[in-house]
């Protein structure tokens, strides 16, 4: 009798224990987003960077990242997993019509879309991802130092950045102006840099609610250093939460 108490105090303890409020907390599943860098045209040498810091922002920000470039995930099933699609500086033709068909019930769904840099350099062919991601790519003149104005500095892609921000970075020329389309957060000043197409009005990040779900695009991000720096992975970081739906931002308004 006395050793069958022993074991139920045993138990009792044991079970106690396991329920223990760290062991709970380490048995919550993370928020994951997923990052895309198949190419099939021009491949970035800074995509390992970018994978890098995002999994860093991840660690930091306690979601965990998945990498692939494989178009077979882009399935109904495997995508719901998934709080945020981020398209890292992908090129070129990238899906089958069963895979589209699933990223657009996965937007439809309410899901989120990141695109960085050359996720305008894709699916040319394909109406409804350019309108995704609010334009396509079209030109770009050598990397060189500009000046980006912010347009809304209360996304949390943009708070906090200096309201005219220099960088280096290949700067992107679009087949058409986004704006009217998608909420701009931030433009090129033409007169500080050389190749420059788009006139007074060069949208270089926005953001959109778009088909059910919600879209970030900036078009920076061509240069390995990119990656390294401060502000610029903060305005990934900002773009990446809004795509998450960790934070809110008034992305309805076409201005």
């Amino acid at each position: 009798m006395r050793r069958i108490v022993f074991l139920v105090v045993l138990i009792c303890c044991f079970t106690r224990c396991s329920n223990s409020p760290s062991t709970q907390r380490n048995t919550i599943a993370q928020d994951k987003v997923l990052v895309f860098t198949k190419t099939t045209g021009f491949r970035h040498d800074s995509i390992p960077d970018g994978i890098a810091a995002i999994q860093q922002l991840g660690r930091d920000n306690q979601f965990a990242v998945d990498t692939s470039e494989d178009s077979a995930l882009f399935t109904d099933k495997n995508l719901a997993q998934y709080k945020a699609i981020i398209f890292l500086n992908t090129t070129g033709d990238l899906f089958d019509d069963s895979q589209k068909s699933a990223l657009q019930h996965y937007i439809q769904s309410g899901g989120g879309f990141a695109g960085i840099h050359s996720a305008s350099d894709t699916e040319h062919n394909w109406p409804w991802y350019g309108q995704l991601v609010g334009s396509f790519f079209q030109s770009h003149p050598a990397i060189q130092v500009a000046n980006i104005q912010i347009q809304d500095a209360s996304h949390p892609s943009t708070t906090g950045l200096p309201q005219t921000w220099q960088r280096n970075d290949e700067w992107y020329n679009f087949v058409s102006n986004p704006r009217g389309s998608v909420h701009v957060l931030a433009k090129l000043d033409e007169s500080t840099y050389s190749g420059g197409t788009m006139g007074a009005d060069h949208p270089i990040a926005w953001c959109q609610t778009f088909a059910g779900g919600r879209s970030w695009y900036t078009a920076g991000g061509h240069t390995r250093e990119s990656y390294s720096e401060t502000l610029f992975v903060q305005h990934l970081l900002g773009g990446i939460q809004y795509a998450m739906g960790k934070t809110t931002a008034d992305c309805t308004s076409k201005n």
